[in-house]
């Protein structure tokens, strides 16, 4: 299992359209990919656009990404990189 805390960049947040992205992208991975806010009760599997989308993560909100399987670097890194590159929104 491996941790990391991302910070959404993107002007307009985790709205649908990068939640279908993020979804996308995680469902390409075998590890399971989960976001947690900082509120540990609110946590989202990164396969479903409606866990994604309960986040309600604007910019500037931090979250934990926790990959765990058989390919979870690479998992984490991708995840990583999509939230760095602002989604291709920026």
């Amino acid at each position: 299992m491996l941790r990391s805390t991302i910070v959404v960049s993107n002007r307009l947040g985790l709205h649908a359209r990068a939640a279908a992205k993020l979804v996308t992208l995680a469902s390409m991975f075998e590890s399971d990919i989960t976001l947690s806010r900082a509120d540990p009760s609110t946590t989202a599997n990164a396969r479903s656009i409606l866990n994604v989308l309960t986040l309600a993560a604007v910019e500037g909100t931090t979250l934990e990404v926790v990959a765990a399987g058989a390919d979870e670097a690479a998992a984490l890194e991708a995840v990583s990189g999509l939230f760095n590159s602002g989604f291709g929104e920026d």
